[in-house]
């Protein structure tokens, strides 16, 4: 038998949970974010590029919780629009959250929250659930970012799609599918014996 650790990897690094611990953990991933936001790909006559942010948004929600996963993405975009270089590209300013890629910025707190969010309730422990909540967060990110797009210029559904949403998919599965796999082994290695040879859960989140 043994004992079964926290769902969230970051609440089994260390038995005692401090605030310090948490702002480092949200600051460390607000920074992650901007720096493969510097990872990018532009795609032809598409005002969005291909970056790595999904990826951090994604990782920050199945490492971190839903609280300090939303925070990380909060402090990013305030990063950014305090004028820290942390966009695609190395853009800043408020004006970046108004422009094309503006719909995916502001999703970020939301979609890393609610990955976090299924994280605490065992998804990081299962394959499929894993995944399934990963394919939901991004289908949210891209799905803001497309209607963003249809907004903001007007577009046809459709051609927001074709802009905003289909040119990214083959990339996001790859990222669902680079965290879904490595998370659960991850966390599992976490778990112990537990001396009274019952199992046990630790009810941590």
């Amino acid at each position: 038998m043994s004992f079964t650790a926290s769902h969230v990897l970051v609440k089994n690094f260390s038995k005692s949970q401090s605030a310090t611990r948490d702002i480092l953990w949200v600051v460390g991933f607000s920074l992650l974010t901007g720096l493969l936001a510097q990872v990018e790909v532009r795609l032809p006559s598409n005002p969005v590029p291909l970056t790595g942010q999904t990826f951090a948004v994604l990782l920050s929600g199945a490492v971190l919780g839903s609280r300090r996963a939303l925070l990380s993405q909060g402090l990013y975009l305030a990063e950014g629009a305090a004028g820290l270089p942390v966009f695609a590209g190395g853009a800043s300013s408020f004006v970046s959250l108004l422009g094309p890629t503006g719909g995916y910025l502001w999703s970020f707190p939301l979609a890393a929250g609610l990955l976090g969010w299924f994280v605490e309730r065992g998804a990081s422990r299962k394959i499929g659930q894993l995944a399934a909540a990963l394919i939901v967060s991004d289908i949210l990110i891209l799905a803001s970012g497309a209607l963003w797009l249809r907004c903001l210029f007007g577009m046809p559904l459709r051609q927001a799609l074709l802009l905003g949403f289909y040119p990214f998919l083959i990339g996001d599965v790859l990222k669902v599918v680079l965290v879904g796999l490595t998370l659960p082994k991850v966390l599992k290695r976490y778990d112990r014996p537990d001396r009274s040879g019952s199992r046990l859960h630790s009810g941590s989140h």
